[in-house]
């Protein structure tokens, strides 16, 4: 059974916002890359294809993390804190709305 923890944070730019939030969510990649625990930690952007018509946020930050200790560090990191309070809920931040979800490969306990 694995411990790994996977996590998709979901972020809707405010209007016009979306480049600007996009670049800021970048600048938190190099360090959070090297933090212990931290297999892949990658922020993309929706594009368009025919043949992926769903609806998401426009920019999701695709983790994993070794395992729950190690997602729960990074959330308490100065800069990932300075970030949630700054972009998302100040009333002048960049993100509209947001999402971060956690999840396991390990099938449920029946």
């Amino acid at each position: 059974m694995s411990s790994k923890v996977y996590c998709l944070a979901q972020f809707q730019p405010k209007l016009g916002k979306e480049a600007e939030l996009f670049k800021v969510l970048q600048s938190l990649e190099p360090n959070s890359i090297r933090e212990d625990g931290c297999l892949q930690y990658t922020v993309t952007r929706q594009i368009t294809s025919p043949f992926a018509e769903g609806k998401s946020s426009s920019i999701v930050f695709n983790e994993i993390w070794q395992n729950m200790a190690a997602f729960e560090a990074h959330c308490q990191r100065p800069e990932i804190i300075h970030f949630f309070e700054t972009y998302c809920l100040a009333s002048d931040g960049l993100a509209e709305s947001w999402n971060v979800c956690v999840y396991s490969d390990n099938a449920p306990k029946n």
